[in-house]
């Protein structure tokens, strides 16, 4: 009786073990090398997490890893290492495959990663601006008057001031009967000229036989209601040429003939 109970609990043991051992037969098995996309060098203590459980593995110190018992059909993974970002890993198993990868992790794409490739910047320094030039440079941004810097001076070729004038929207040269060429602004009165102002200061007599080379900057203001604030006085009806200089030094009135 002994012997028939004992031979009853073997044959109960295996029918019982056949399924499971059936059920682990059927069990696939993924495995590889974990590597460096751009250096080809294998990594270590990578983290390889089946999403399903959570279960993990981690790879060796020549970058290999086994990863046991997974089911078949679509098996999705995650691949975590310092200094990569985190990689998605899917792979089709069928039923007891053993498949082998290289996974290749791509540390150029990483937040951060020293590898990193970063569009170019062109950098330049913004032109320097002469502190004299600060107030003309606020009142060109506003739009009130015509403004002309020395880079369009330079640009246009001018021969002299009154060659800067003639294209200018308001503003009338006049040339002939032996005096020369002089600038009036197209609503200014007849015989009404323009106040000239030189490095802040008035100045009828130098401002308009400037020469057109020691111009470092222009403002045209051609009435009334256009000239700042800063300029007006008891010709700015007739208009306003401002001229500042590139050394902005001291003029003296220059003495009449035979004096």
């Amino acid at each position: 009786m002994r012997s028939y109970a004992r031979v009853l609990r073997i044959l109960v043991g295996i029918l019982l073990a056949a399924p499971w051992a059936r059920a682990q037969s059927n069990r696939a098995t993924l495995s590889g090398t974990i590597v460096d996309k751009v250096s080809g060098a294998p990594l270590a203590k990578v983290e390889i997490i089946l999403t399903g459980n959570s279960r993990t593995v981690v790879s060796d110190s020549v970058g290999d890893f086994r990863f046991d018992s997974l089911p078949s059909g679509l098996v999705r993974f995650l691949v975590r290492a310092a200094g990569y970002p985190i990689t998605p890993l899917v792979v089709a198993l069928v039923p007891g495959e053993h498949m082998a990868r290289t996974v290749e992790l791509d540390s150029s794409s990483a937040a951060g990663g020293s590898a990193q490739s970063l569009p170019r910047v062109s950098v330049a320094a913004p032109p320097a601006v002469d502190r004299r030039l600060v107030d003309f440079e606020r009142r060109r941004v506003t739009g009130q008057g015509q403004y002309i810097t020395r880079e369009q001076i330079d640009a246009a070729g001018y021969a002299n001031l009154q060659d800067a004038m003639r294209s200018l929207r308001g503003v009338e040269v006049h040339c002939g009967g032996g005096s020369g060429c002089f600038i009036q602004m197209t609503r200014a009165p007849m015989q009404c000229k323009p106040e000239y102002i030189v490095d802040e200061r008035v100045d009828p007599y130098f401002g308009p036989t400037i020469p057109i080379k020691d111009i470092a900057a222009l403002e045209i203001y051609t009435g009334a209601s256009d000239v700042p604030g800063e300029f007006a006085g008891r010709s700015a009806g007739c208009g306003v040429i401002a001229i500042w200089t590139k050394s902005g030094p001291a003029r003296k009135k220059p003495t009449s003939r035979g004096s």
